[in-house]
């Protein structure tokens, strides 16, 4: 068993996709770093588990394209760190269907300001290109060449495995219970002992408010469980990611999906479609609900996908207004927080960078603002809290 230092530098909490990356990033820049995980490195009791996410440039607002910029710079230099390939390029299409509750002009004003080259393509264009879709009428797509599938579990333990190579410790099965002011530092109680570090980064997702507890705060965060399901088809050549690209289904509900990645089955999941939970007591194993409208949903869109063959769980947590968390806690300058609100895996080393530039300096050259603790999202109680973006 890996023995807890008394004290360090940094004490990152929670070492799922954006505590590894910042934990990375830290140690890189040669600050002694101690990681603390509450379960197995890997686990899949989170968010950073299974085998693929989407990266892409479209996005909602020009802030969030730019930050996309970023992350495919931050990818790309995680690739030179660490030798892994890790960016598949298969291209990605954004279905707007008639009346669609996500607005098709946030999506092209914002790549339209911030330089994004893509096509908006009619049924007739889709399925020329893309037979696979199966799409209805007055449906309007926008394609975007450069959008990639990155490796979930595999992405995730190649940051960890170059934080160990720049000298962090990264402890698992080794849970932070409490978290309190110590002096100009913090302290961090653990079953292992304590830590005495003189920054915190908390990336614990579900866990957060356990632990900004011992600081009298807490966020309005919403978890919920969802699922994602694999599905076999006849003829998965048609799948190839060279014969189809990524997908997302910008309507209520949302679903989103992958060509074959690894294996010869498609990928397809609801976003935000899972039923609100404990992270300490949620469910495993798979929602027959959940699958229906998925299925259904692919019959209608994707009919020679196959059958169903597998699901898998993960947590969401949401903030109100589904926007980032880059910020230092209220009050405690060294405890800073970072939350991905169930759409971050993409940013994860961006996040890490990020992470670790308000550790050292207090600030980053990025534009973070609306993810501030303090905005209007996470203050005001009367705001109604929206997920579809």
């Amino acid at each position: 068993m890996t023995r807890l230092p008394e004290q360090s530098d940094v004490v990152v909490v929670g070492l799922g996709a954006l505590g590894s990356a910042a934990a990375f990033h830290l140690a890189r820049r040669g600050l002694r770093v101690v990681g603390l995980e509450q379960f197995d490195l890997g686990h899949v009791k989170g968010a950073s588990h299974d085998t693929s996410r989407i990266l892409r440039h479209s996005y909602h607002t020009p802030e969030y394209i730019e930050l996309t910029k970023a992350a495919y710079d931050d990818w790309a230099d995680l690739e030179s760190e660490s030798g892994e390939d890790l960016v598949t390029v298969v291209g990605g299409l954004d279905f707007f269907p008639p009346g669609a509750a996500i607005p098709v002009e946030d999506y092209t004003r914002s790549m339209e300001a911030t330089g994004i080259p893509f096509e908006s393509l009619d049924v007739a264009a889709v399925a020329e290109r893309w037979p696979q879709f199966h799409l209805p009428d007055g449906t309007v797509s926008l394609y975007q060449a450069r959008s990639a599938i990155v490796p979930a579990a595999r992405g995730t333990a190649t940051m960890q495995a170059r934080a160990r190579a720049h000298r962090a410790t990264l402890i698992d099965n080794c849970p932070a219970t409490s978290l309190q002011p110590d002096g100009d530092g913090v302290l961090l109680t653990t079953p292992l002992g304590r830590i005495s570090a003189e920054r915190v980064v908390l990336t614990a997702d579900a866990w957060t408010n356990h632990l900004l507890a011992g600081l009298g705060l807490s966020i309005p965060l919403t978890t919920t469980v969802e699922q994602v399901t694999y599905f076999a088809p006849p003829d998965p050549s048609i799948y190839h990611p060279d014969r189809m690209p990524l997908w997302i289904w910008m309507d209520e509900p949302s679903f989103y999906g992958f060509p074959c990645y690894g294996e010869a089955t498609v990928k397809a999941a609801e976003d935000c479609g899972g039923p609100v939970s404990d992270p300490d007591d949620r469910p495993f194993t798979d929602d027959p609900g959940m699958r229906e409208r998925l299925v259904e949903h692919l019959a209608r869109m994707l009919p020679q996908a196959g059958a169903a063959v597998r699901s898998v769980r993960c947590l969401y947590t949401l903030t109100p207004d589904r926007d980032f968390v880059l910020d230092a806690a209220p009050g405690h300058p060294n405890v800073v927080v970072g939350l991905g609100a169930g759409h971050g895996f993409k940013f994860a080393p961006t996040f890490g960078r990020l992470l670790a530039d308000l550790v050292e300096s207090g600030s980053t050259s990025a534009d973070i603002h609306d993810f501030r603790l303090d905005r209007p999202g996470l203050t005001d109680p009367d705001y109604s809290p929206h997920w579809l973006i």
